[in-house]
């Protein structure tokens, strides 16, 4: 008679190892690699549902900080996407004396305030990391992608917290940079926490590190399947994925998706009015425009490496590098406003009607939606490339929808009987340049259509993101990209036990006897 199973202990799968294999084979009676992945799923739900929770924390945080400090002190009032959520209301304390002195400080004390706040933003945010995580500067993604590659998932667990507060800082006070790579690290940082507290393998590490980053993608840009393709498609610049992390990010970006939209609503990032694309011919103005963003991402990239060059060689105390690229920042600002913090506003103001978006860009919008691309691509150089925590993904699509936009504009005016929509250049602009910035093209293309909700452009996108992608080889802005697995010392030290243990016997053959 066979032995019947029973349930152990809860607090088996709690101290990890081989007891949490026990409690899965109860409920799962299955053996090898699809228990081994039950196991790997049901540990990556977790992970969503804590790094939805840190998602929560980090927008709330950065929105705080952007009230207190760009509104209130600086006077700028930037426009939100419609899918964001203002969270600090006008009749708080702090909000309401500031607003009683501003009044009293004058326009030249605003616009002090303004050239200021960036500078000061990334001093603490500088002196924080370095004082508790050091690792928490910079934009995060390549970070993650080298503990991928070359540490086994090895990240402190003080840089999720420290990033939260550093990148609040310097998104909040108006440095030019995104919240999605830090939001990458902050869930990296989740799985491999909960990887070591279960003592899991390090392939197994690895995995949850990758499900972490694609829950953190999946809920702050509210697009869960680009959150996990995202996560399979970073860690190389060539044409691989990594698909052992699919299945575990598409379950952790699912329920970090749920768990941020449960506290900010379930519509899309912005807003669009749902046009869609009915003309083979459009498809060459596409083929211009995808060439034009391939330019464009190649100046973005060489400017932030010779920005990260010149700042190293600076012969300035590490806490002052940040400061004094937030001070380009904060002058930059002072022309062009837009430049400042995430953009996610005026990236909206591209997605609307054209003559809505002509009318909220002025007489010149072609020539200023084409400087504004390139101005955002400088001071995201100057806030990064300085040390300052924040992320490059955000400003790579204010550009794209800036150049889509701006050409959508000059081909409105060049072919007016063509009806082309600047919204749908905006749109393809940010997946084009999305692609060729961070070689990541199916989860471009799905991340611009789910966090605008509008699937009716996959066709454009796909000619658009190949084009662009191919005509710029060899170019991303994360260093730690490899061309391929094979080139992955993680792969190869995981293969490489598996080829010293099988011996490969070759027998000799008897030599033949010569007839006498």
């Amino acid at each position: 008679m066979a032995k019947r199973l029973r349930p152990p202990p809860a607090a088996d799968l709690l101290r990890g190892g081989r007891q949490s294999w026990r409690w899965l084979r109860f409920w799962f009676p299955a053996e090898g690699e699809t228990l081994r992945m039950g196991r790997i799923v049901g540990i990556a739900a977790a992970v969503g549902v804590l790094a939805g929770l840190m998602a929560i924390w980090f927008f709330s945080t950065i929105e705080w900080v952007r009230v207190y400090a760009l509104e209130t002190l600086g006077a700028i009032h930037l426009p939100m996407a419609e899918g964001e959520a203002a969270l600090a209301h006008p009749h708080a304390l702090p909000y309401a004396l500031l607003d009683r002195l501003r009044p009293g400080l004058g326009a030249c004390a605003a616009g002090l305030a303004r050239l200021l706040l960036p500078a000061c933003g990334a001093l603490l945010a500088c002196l924080l990391a370095r004082r508790f995580a050091p690792s928490a500067g910079g934009h995060g993604t390549d970070t993650v992608i080298a503990a991928y590659h070359r540490s086994d998932a090895d990240i402190p667990v003080a840089v999720a917290p420290v990033k939260v507060l550093a990148s609040s800082l310097v998104i909040g006070t108006g440095g030019s940079a995104g919240a999605e790579g830090p939001i990458t690290q902050i869930g990296a940082t989740c799985g491999a926490l909960v990887g070591r507290l279960l003592r899991l393998s390090a392939y197994e590490r690895r995995v949850l590190l990758a499900a972490g980053m694609a829950a953190g993608i999946g809920a702050i840009f509210r697009a869960p399947m680009a959150g996990a393709l995202f996560a399979a498609e970073v860690l190389y610049r060539g044409f691989d994925l990594e698909g052992d992390v699919l299945i575990p990010s598409m379950v952790a970006s699912t329920i970090a998706y749920m768990t941020y939209a449960c506290a900010f609503g379930w519509e899309p990032v912005f807003a669009t009015p749902g046009e869609s694309f009915a003309s083979p011919v459009k498809f060459l103005l596409y083929a211009l425009l995808a060439f034009l963003v391939a330019a464009a991402v190649r100046f973005n990239i060489l400017f932030f490496r010779q920005t990260e060059i010149a700042f190293r060689r600076l012969r300035l105390p590490p806490w002052a590098k940040p400061a004094l690229g937030g001070l380009l920042v904060g002058a930059l600002g002072l022309c062009f406003p837009q430049i400042l913090s995430t953009g996610y506003g005026f990236i909206q103001r591209t997605l609307l009607t054209n003559d809505a978006v002509l009318g909220a860009f002025g007489p010149h919008a072609i020539a200023l939606l084409l400087a504004l691309g390139a101005l955002k691509a400088v001071a995201t150089s100057f806030t990064v490339g300085s040390g300052g925590a924040g992320g490059m993904l955000g400003p790579a699509l204010f550009s794209g929808a800036m150049y889509g936009a701006g050409c959508g504009a000059l081909f409105a005016l060049l072919f007016p009987h063509l009806g082309i929509s600047l919204a749908n250049c905006a749109m393809l602009g940010m997946a084009g340049y999305l692609t060729a910035a961070v070689r990541t093209p199916l989860a471009a293309i799905l991340m611009v259509s789910e966090f605008t909700g509008n699937h009716n452009l996959l066709l454009p996108s796909m000619w658009v993101c190949g084009l662009a992608f191919l005509l710029t080889p060899g170019w991303t802005l994360y260093k730690s990209q490899l061309r391929d697995r094979d080139s992955s010392p993680a792969h190869l030290r995981r293969h490489a036990g598996l080829r010293h243990d099988v011996a490969v016997r070759v027998k000799r053959k008897p030599a033949k006897k010569k007839r006498k």
